[in-house]
């Protein structure tokens, strides 16, 4: 079974959190026992599950949490929440340790994935109205007439498709004025360049706001990570989104 040394995973997760401006975190000691929690729990459960390639408390801790982080800031209090492919558990699972305001729903076309993090989340004591985890493929629900068509103040989304395919997928499920937060790297500005045809489905003007994220202890390492922030400013045809076959054949 994978062991964390708890001392220095705690004084590292500090630090990250410090230097990458998350400094009302770095001070909550609930909050970061529950991030090593999870990283236990999250390792242990990789020994038989495809969760994470990533294994190194550490990168664990720069590349799933700190990343995870960096939308919070941008959310408002008390807001609906669509996490579109959580996968394991990100960026939903930091998120609601972190804002427990929010109501976020975090979705996943693979059953597995969703049962853990739902269970995952009872281990952790994150309450239901803050966290609900769902099989469900995003264009189904998104269809007109699905459940999560238009109902959400935020679509968030991490590592699951270029923006040409998720903008698809994201924007049906915001209602007018809502905004999708797309987690992205250092290609976030080409994904937007092929993206070209987002209006159609009420997008307004998309922003790229970058987010570099540093390393403690090795000053010359930065991730170039950025967020891709979109406005819905019209709602989207009904037409949208597509057959998920169709949307990969001929993205917008």
């Amino acid at each position: 079974m994978p062991t964390v040394d708890r001392t220095d995973f705690l004084a590292y997760l500090t630090r990250a959190l410090e230097i990458n401006s998350i400094s009302d975190l770095a001070t909550n000691e609930l909050f970061k026992e529950s991030l090593y929690r999870l990283t236990t729990h999250m390792l242990e459960v990789n020994e038989h599950m495809n969760l994470t390639t990533i294994k190194e408390p550490h990168d664990i801790i720069i590349r799933h949490y700190v990343d995870s982080l960096t939308v919070a800031p941008h959310i408002p209090e008390g807001a609906t929440v669509l996490d579109i492919g959580c996968g394991g558990g990100f960026p939903c699972l930091p998120l609601a340790l972190a804002r427990p305001d929010l109501h976020i729903t975090a979705i996943d076309s693979t059953e597995k994935k969703i049962r853990y993090v739902a269970e995952t989340a009872t281990l952790l004591g994150i309450a239901p109205t803050c966290l609900n985890a769902v099989a469900m493929r995003a264009e189904e629900g998104a269809a007109v007439g699905g459940v999560l068509r238009e109902k959400f103040n935020i679509v968030i989304s991490r590592a699951v498709a270029r923006m040409s395919v998720l903008g698809e997928l994201a924007l049906p499920c915001l209602k007018i004025g809502g905004q999708l937060i797309a987690l992205k790297g250092e290609r976030a500005d080409e994904e937007l360049a092929e993206a070209k045809g987002l209006s159609v489905l009420g997008a307004g003007a998309p922003t790229v706001l970058p987010c570099p994220i540093a390393y403690p202890d090795e000053p010359d390492r930065i991730d170039r990570h950025a967020l891709v922030m979109i406005e819905k400013r019209e709602k989207t045809p009904k037409i949208y989104p597509r057959k998920y076959a169709q949307i990969l054949k001929k993205p917008l």
